[in-house]
């Protein structure tokens, strides 16, 4: 890698960001082509970017994986089955085994700084997590095939810091916002069907992180992504949120009121909740496949009625960040968006 990026990446880099047709991916990608980095992004379909260059294919795909990280100076990678249903072994494929075949076509093109985008449930087995930082990832407690197999991707990817790579994991916490076909419209339109339940009293505290927060956040990470990597490992994991905790049923609220939908008014048990969550997962997974996601899981239950927060102070400090954009302005600005547009995504 030049010189000129030894202590910094900075506009003019070249970046590959994998993923790029989610909503955090492709928003990435566009901010860095913005602020003039070269932008090349790795998804199976289109980007919808003409600032960049685009190749197609999958992390399954070693043909493409080699063409993707050919000539870059640093890559962002994103991509991952996500999902709270389906086989382990599609989550192993792509999650585990596309992982280690990034970071090795990586490694074998000289491309040394790697940020890899991870999620707060590889460290979260089911219970409160309160004011807490970014643990270690911890597959035997993860729940579900997507947390597992994220966990045991997160570890491999910190262990290529044993060979020379500089290795950020971020692990982003609940994105939303306008074009977001995930979390925000499945509470919309859950909400507008009348089947997006509150458990218990909806008031154990959950961090989020609004889009553009995100957005902002990666990109300080891609800058200082070689000082970072040089820090503790312990160090180099960052949990990024809005830093504002708020009671679920309040965001959830929140979040349907912005999409027109009226505030959720069935209450379930959390332990009817898990319950049934767990038997549901077992029925769509014999009578499967489904073009839709599971109306409950074991998973989805917990995290609907535990606290999940982060403290953000290590994560600001070494990011020298702070999110712009509040839960209650981001709320204003997905609830113009769906009233101009007519649409969430």
């Amino acid at each position: 890698m030049s010189p000129k990026y030894a202590q910094r990446i900075t506009p003019g880099a070249r970046v590959l960001v994998t993923g790029a047709s989610g909503l955090l991916g492709r928003s990435v990608a566009a901010r860095l082509a913005e602020l003039g980095y070269q932008v090349s992004t790795l998804q199976r379909s289109p980007s919808g970017l003409s600032s960049v260059r685009e190749v197609r294919g999958s992390l399954t795909d070693p043909d493409a994986v080699r063409a993707a990280v050919e000539g870059q100076d640093a890559v962002i990678h994103m991509a991952a089955k996500v999902s709270v249903s389906g086989r382990r072994e599609e989550f192993e494929q792509v999650n585990i085994g596309g992982t280690e075949r990034l970071l090795d076509a990586a490694w074998s093109a000289g491309v040394d700084n790697i940020l890899y985008v991870s999620s707060p449930s590889v460290a979260h087995g089911g219970s409160s997590l309160v004011g807490v930082g970014a643990g270690p990832a911890d597959p035997q407690r993860a729940e579900g095939h997507y947390a597992q197999t994220k966990a045991e991707a997160e570890l491999i990817a910190e262990s290529r810091a044993e060979v020379g790579m500089k290795v950020l994991v971020m692990r982003p916490h609940l994105v939303w916002g306008p074009g977001d076909g995930q979390l925000t419209k499945r509470i919309i339109d859950r909400a507008k069907s009348g089947r997006l339940p509150l458990l218990g009293t909806g008031a154990p505290l959950v961090d989020t992180l609004y889009i553009d927060n995100a957005v902002e956040a990666f990109s300080a990470g891609l800058l200082r992504l070689p000082s970072i990597a040089a820090l503790p490992v312990e160090q180099r994991r960052l949990v990024v949120t809005n830093g504002e905790p708020r009671p679920i049923g309040e965001l959830l609220m929140g979040i349907a009121a912005a999409g027109g939908a009226k505030p959720p008014r069935l209450r379930v048990p959390p332990v009817l909740a898990k319950g049934a969550g767990a038997a549901i997962e077992k029925i769509w997974a014999v009578t499967g496949p489904h073009a839709d996601e599971p109306p409950m899981t074991k998973f989805l239950a917990e995290q609907l009625s535990t606290a999940h927060w982060f403290d953000q102070r290590h994560t600001q400090r070494v990011l020298d960040w702070k999110p712009s954009v509040s839960i209650d302005e981001g709320l204003l600005k997905l609830a113009r968006h769906i009233r101009r547009t007519g649409k969430v995504v």
